[in-house]
């Protein structure tokens, strides 16, 4: 889904459109619609839309071997996006059938994310992913949690740490299955109003520094002057069903522009966010931020996520 360049067909000899014959309706959170011979592509997102052509090509895969493997994969050709972003293109990380690792036929990937704004420093650094067997998550340190049927990683979140206080999902009551997403193409870790407030006074009560209360451009987010680190911040454990997950300051706080020094707390409330495309289906959404420095797996034949704390910029 490019939104600056725009790659012209011509030049791709793999590339051809695909006709009305072919059977491709099932695509997640997509729209196709029969014009002229071709499949009209509409593709939403929370960052926006992309409109375009639903297309076949060649794509191209390192296995460990060093060798080369390419298939044929169906894919939206955007021709107007309005996705607020610089990335050329998005792949689908899903359970669906039309999903990038569907189409590949994988039953499991894993990717390793790297912290927010390492990228300032160092360019050359990526995040890895890797696809079907030796993507698997083992050895020490790795805990796993299911998740629901469906095209999406539903997970059920019950409660969040801060250091050694607990607090529940829901004030009153069990937590309900199914409450969480985990979404590696969202950067937000977000919850819903009574969790996220609950949450934050704790956070306030265990950072031994006064957050900024005198700057308009911040809203009502909770961020401070100083960087929070392991010495000034907590440790906060998500506690997914079955599998509780440290994060460290380094995930939960970042820095949201480069050229301001304050730092922010990456949760945030939903009733602050755009997120209105959650609907009834889950009530939270744990984005790329806090996911980073984990080796992270899925497996559609156990139907787990597998969390391993790992130094992706190692890997």
């Amino acid at each position: 889904m490019a939104k600056g360049v725009i790659f012209h067909p011509c030049f791709l000899l793999s590339y051809y459109l695909i006709g009305l014959l072919v059977t491709a309706h099932n695509v997640p959170q997509a729209q196709l619609t029969p014009h002229n011979g071709q499949h009209l592509m509409s593709y939403g997102y929370s960052s926006g839309l992309s409109q375009g052509v639903l297309a076949k090509e060649k794509a191209i895969i390192t296995s460990t071997s060093g060798q080369a493997v390419s298939f044929d994969i169906a894919l939206g050709c955007g021709h107007n996006n309005t996705v607020h972003s610089d990335v050329q293109a998005t792949i689908g990380l899903g359970s669906g059938p039309l999903s990038f690792v569907s189409q590949i036929g994988s039953k499991r990937f894993s990717y390793c994310l790297l912290p927010y704004g390492i990228e300032y420093t160092n360019p050359s650094i990526t995040s890895k992913i890797s696809f079907g067997n030796g993507s698997e998550v083992v050895g020490d340190g790795v805990v796993s949690t299911p998740f629901v049927a469906g095209d999406q990683y539903v997970v059920t979140l019950e409660g969040i740490s801060v250091g050694d206080t607990y607090v529940s999902f829901n004030s009153s009551g069990k937590a309900s299955k199914g409450n969480m997403c985990i979404d590696s193409g969202s950067p937000t870790f977000a919850l819903p109003p009574d969790f996220y407030d609950r949450l934050e006074v704790e956070v306030k009560k265990q950072i031994p520094i006064d957050p900024i209360k005198d700057d308009p451009h911040l809203g009502t987010r909770l961020c401070y002057r100083t960087k929070i680190t392991n010495e000034n911040g907590p440790i906060l454990t998500v506690h997914f069903e079955g599998a509780n997950v440290e994060l460290k300051p380094i995930q939960t706080f970042n820095q949201p522009l480069k050229e301001y020094e304050y730092y922010c707390f990456g949760i945030t409330n939903t009733a602050n966010t755009e997120l209105a495309y959650l609907g009834d289906h889950y009530q939270g959404l744990y984005g790329n931020y806090v996911q980073a420095n984990f080796l992270i797996g899925f497996d559609f034949e156990t139907r787990m996520v597998s969390f391993k704390p790992t130094d992706c910029t190692k890997l």
